[in-house]
């Protein structure tokens, strides 16, 4: 079991979409310790922040750690079970007298090894950090180390647990089951940090009862402070004071060791239906494909031949076949459902168009956008490209498909925003902004589970009214001028395009 998890383990430390996630997680980090004349936070007590020291630094980088790797640690651990399946390894182990709970017990603890990597870095990053902020240049391990083993620790597990239970339940195994996660991963970093939740929740509560009897103790008024965590704006830079780190009771580390017993059941209760790859014991598959989107029977790539004759007449056809490829497997209810949205847009009323269907119409597509620059490494049919022309028009073609795919989910609203110049170009923006963006962080990780894990927050972001993050214009004017969306678009889109052009086929 302990060498098949460690094998695991090694195979996945070495994909693209871990060193992505990783570099997000420390960038996360460096947002957790500002500078101190920043005028922003990531954990926030009123106006009052502690002073840069081991267990200050050490606190925030787990806090902050616990809740990206909840959200972006899932993304990357959500995949053992169908590689397994998909590479014919799962095949080789029914024939095994490997037992289903071993297998899945080594599925959790490779997912926990990947995601408790993530923090050792993070940990290192911390200790970095104390040191390049210069408040207190006196480490004290034990302080620093002590947050990641009692906060952050428990919240990857759970994360690596949920990550096994989603990829064989249905419905949460396809890729609507990534947007689920999200709202279930808000519900449980929103409301983890009450001190009534559940097993004491992340275990924030402990935290803010120590720094609070901490100002307390220098004197400082506490009247109304209330403590956040998550990236917010401050209009001045906060103000610090000595914190020496809070000591755990026993009670919380039974808190602790709960979580983390109901994290490995909750892992452990598929083995009531999962078949361990053997197609005796079951109707269908062996297990269920964990992919974004329904699988192609047959790959559409190869269809996508280009005759010999003029570029003029060759590229509408490679357009054709990437369009084709990348709709592909879509269900007749994803059509239906495309449909409704058209329809209704087309007879709300005109200020309902930018603030309710066009975040509709623009998070409905999410599963095929992931696709983007994925498909040819997640099938595996590099191969296969043998017929396509030059790399750059395909990698061209296929972006512009993305496009096709936007600009038609989203015609409606263009068409009721024709008199709304502001609103016709936030529309026009997003379009080049959301493939660029799928398109981007697919050629980069390979996987479409990143875009997946960043563009719903994205969207939840802009829907709920943050300014620095409208890109579709829900604001009407008051977010992200179009301009700047789109050439963030055209910038993502101009990299992989050149990236990709240097790149053997």
């Amino acid at each position: 079991m302990t060498a098949l998890a460690l094998g695991d383990f090694r195979d996945r430390v070495r994909r693209p979409v871990y060193a992505v996630t990783l570099l997000a997680a420390v960038l996360l980090g460096y947002l957790a310790v500002p500078a101190a004349d920043a005028q922003w936070t990531v954990v926030q007590l009123g106006s009052y922040r502690g002073l840069y020291n081991s267990a200050y630094v050490g606190t925030v980088t787990a806090l902050a750690s616990a809740v990206w790797l909840m959200l972006g640690g899932f993304a990357v651990v959500r995949n053992t079970i169908a590689r397994d399946e998909r590479t014919g390894v799962g095949e080789l182990l029914a024939a095994t007298p490997l037992r289903a709970p071993a297998y899945l017990a080594s599925k959790l603890l490779s997912n926990v090894l990947v995601l408790t990597s993530m923090l050792g870095v993070l940990a290192v990053t911390a200790f970095v950090l104390q040191f390049a902020r210069g408040e207190s240049t006196s480490v004290d391990v034990g302080a620093l180390l002590l947050p990641y083993a009692v906060i952050a620790f428990p919240a990857v597990v759970l994360t690596a647990a949920a990550a096994l239970f989603w990829e064989l339940t249905p419905v949460l195994r396809t890729g609507a089951g990534n947007v689920i996660w999200f709202f279930c991963w808000m519900v449980l970093a929103i409301g983890g940090q009450s001190p009534g939740a559940p097993f004491g929740g992340l275990g924030v509560s402990a935290v803010v009862e120590s720094l609070g009897a901490a100002m307390v103790a220098h004197g400082l008024d506490i009247t109304g402070a209330e403590f956040s965590l998550g990236l917010t704006a401050v209009d001045v830079p906060l103000k610090p004071f000595e914190w020496t780190g809070f000591t755990p009771d026993g009670a919380f580390l039974v808190s602790r060791l709960v979580v983390m017993g109901f994290a490995v059941a909750f892992a452990l209760a598929p083995v009531l239906w999962f078949t361990r790859f053997d197609p005796s014991r079951s109707a269908g598959p062996a297990t269920p494909v964990v992919d974004a989107v329904p699988t192609p029977a047959t790959f559409g790539a190869p269809r996508t031949v280009v005759r010999r004759g003029s570029a003029l007449t060759a590229f509408p056809r490679l357009l054709s076949g990437e369009l084709r490829v990348l709709l592909q497997g879509v269900s007749r209810w994803w059509w239906a459902g495309a449909g409704v949205i058209t329809a209704v847009t087309l007879v709300v009323p005109a200020e309902a168009v930018s603030v309710v269907l066009l975040p509709a119409a623009w998070i409905w597509p999410v599963l095929l956008w992931s696709r983007l620059g994925t498909q040819r490494h997640e099938f595996d049919v590099q191969s296969l490209l043998g017929p396509y022309p030059a790399l750059r028009p395909r990698v061209l073609a296929e972006w512009l498909a993305g496009v096709v795919l936007t600009a038609g989910v989203g015609a409606a609203a263009a068409v009721r925003l024709v008199d709304d110049p502001v609103g016709l170009a936030a529309w026009a923006a997003a379009v080049l902004f959301i493939p660029s963006l799928a398109y981007f962080l697919g050629s980069l990780s390979r996987s479409h589970r990143l875009f997946q894990a960043l563009y719903v927050p994205l969207w939840y972001s802009a829907v709920s009214g943050l300014p620095t993050t409208d890109y579709m214009g829900v604001q009407h004017g008051g977010g992200l001028p179009a301009p700047v969306v789109a050439l963030a678009g055209v910038v993502m889109a101009g990299a992989v395009l050149v990236f990709s052009g240097r790149r053997v086929s």
